[in-house]
């Protein structure tokens, strides 16, 4: 078992109320004090007081100061503690960066965002970094020769935090990160709030594997402050999750805003023409091992390029404490359960097919899609007509999906699922008959029409051109599909910011 290095823990009295702040790690060049919020800097062996933190949001988090886990690094299993937190905020909502301290004494980052958990380290580029301005959504770039993919440029902000830090970018300030996903799914932030900008590397982690010790009681959650009135009509309104950006009213449906937290100014947009989920909210059950809640559902359209007819399907979204969200989808071609990947998959040049973790997708559809009505709960501020360009890959063992917005790329993958066992999952055995669809498989981008139905169609056309080109006498005869025409079909789903 390694054990941490000989140091000299280093204490003294908070300038600002005379209470112990201790520094665990030398890298550490600020502190919070637990007693009154002042924010520390330290120089050498001497403490200054540089103002005042900000209250932490109460974002439920399982994890605290002080617990502790192992994780597999450089092929060996070592030991850390969390001793600081940063919540910062961003153009696609909140998160929050634990401070790892590790058996050298060097740091990393636990970065949880909505249920999810990325474990990243301090990292050399190789070379100059271009200012964030250059790195354009969606392209490519290579570090240290390997190529990465532009998921995020945007700005952040620092709302406020606790314990220790080994940088501090001033409060409330905003200043540009980067986000670069592999298709191996490794995932290379790039932090400009400091010269040279910080880079930090990794991958994503479960919450189970890390052994953690010393986190926070469940039962301990103070649910204080998550009921509020409908800002439309007034009804209360009862959250359920502590990460809700944004809801509905249970007597109006209004869709309310929650992004600017409770207590400030709730925007609220009257809903019409209801899309009743088959799934009622609330409904739990196990789906490939794990056991999901369903928080919320909202109904999709889409169109493809150069067609006027547009095609609906349903997105439930699932919450599991340790694994986070998924996106159960109801597509006319069948049922899947899609996850947010952590990588972003390698996009071939002419767009018909994306390799990701060595396996290679095809292309099924590509579509403009916009959500026209949502029920529940949401960890992003979803809004009617929010619109994404999608395009849907799918091999013989799964789904493949992306979506991008003004701001963002990102990319879901998942399974099949047959009527049948989300029936059983949420216990709607009686209602089977209504969750039955196509279930033909990956490769059918079909509006209630198989690739079998297809074939039998052509080919009884062709044998009925043939007969009446043989009684006209006439030598030519064909048939074509046009391009333009959608066969329809969303694949996979789930926008997740």
């Amino acid at each position: 078992m390694a054990t941490s290095p000989t140091q000299r823990h280093y204490r003294a009295p908070c300038p600002g109320c005379g209470a112990p702040v201790e520094f665990v790690s030398a890298q550490s060049s600020h502190a919070v004090c637990g007693y009154c919020q002042s924010t520390v800097a330290r120089s050498g062996e001497q403490l200054a007081r540089i103002g005042k933190m900000a209250e932490l949001f109460d974002d439920h988090s399982p994890l605290q100061l002080q617990a502790s886990g192992r994780i597999q690094l450089d092929g060996q299993e070592q030991a850390f503690t969390l001793i600081g937190r940063l919540q910062l905020q961003g153009d696609a909502g909140r998160w929050t960066e634990w401070v790892a301290y590790l058996p050298d004494g060097s740091l990393a980052t636990l970065g949880e965002d909505n249920g999810a958990y990325v474990f990243t380290r301090p990292a050399n580029p190789g070379r100059e970094l271009p200012a964030a301005e250059r790195f354009l959504l969606g392209s490519s770039t290579a570090i240290n020769g390997k190529r990465f993919s532009v998921a995020f440029s945007g700005q952040a902000r620092v709302m406020a935090a606790q314990g220790e830090l080994p940088r501090l970018a001033a409060l409330g300030q905003p200043f540009a990160m980067v986000e670069l996903r592999s298709e191996d799914g490794e995932v290379l932030s790039i932090d400009y709030g400091q010269q040279p900008p910080l880079v930090e590397r990794g991958r994503a982690v479960l919450l189970e594997d890390l052994q953690l010790q010393g986190l926070k009681d469940a039962s301990a959650k103070d649910e204080t402050g998550r009921q509020f009135n409908c800002p439309q009509c007034g009804a209360p309104v009862q959250l359920q999750l502590d990460s809700t950006k944004s809801c509905t009213c249970p007597a109006c449906h209004s869709l309310i805003d929650l992004s600017g937290g409770i207590g400030a100014e709730l925007r609220a947009a009257i809903q019409d023409e209801p899309v009743q989920p088959l799934i009622p909210l609330g409904s739990k059950g196990p789906l490939l091992g794990v056991h999901w809640q369903v928080v919320g559902f909202q109904h999709r359209m889409g169109v493809e390029p150069g067609d006027d007819e547009h095609f609906g399907w349903s997105e439930y979204l699932l919450y599991n404490q340790k694994r986070g969200f998924a996106f159960l989808v109801d597509a006319e071609d069948g049922w899947s359960l899609v996850r947010p990947t952590t990588g972003a998959p390698e996009l071939a040049e002419d767009g018909q097919s994306a390799r990701y973790l060595g396996q290679k997708y095809a292309l099924q559809s590509s579509y403009q899609a916009e959500t026209d009505y949502v029920l529940g709960e949401f960890y992003w501020p979803v809004e009617r007509g929010q619109a994404t360009f999608n395009r849907d890959f799918a091999n013989s063992k799964g789904l493949l999906s992306m979506e991008q917005s003004a701001k963002e790329v990102t990319w879901s993958s998942g399974d099949r699922l047959t009527a049948e066992r989300v029936a059983q999952a949420f216990g709607l055995q009686d209602k089977q008959d209504r969750l039955q669809r196509d279930d033909v498989g990956p490769f059918v981008k079909a509006k209630g029409i198989g690739c079998g139905t297809l074939i039998l169609i052509v080919v009884l056309l062709l044998i009925l051109l043939i007969i009446l080109s043989n009684c006209s006498g006439g030598s030519g005869g064909g048939y074509t599909r046009s391009s333009g025409g959608s066969w329809g079909g969303y694949s996979s789903g789930g926008s997740h910011k």
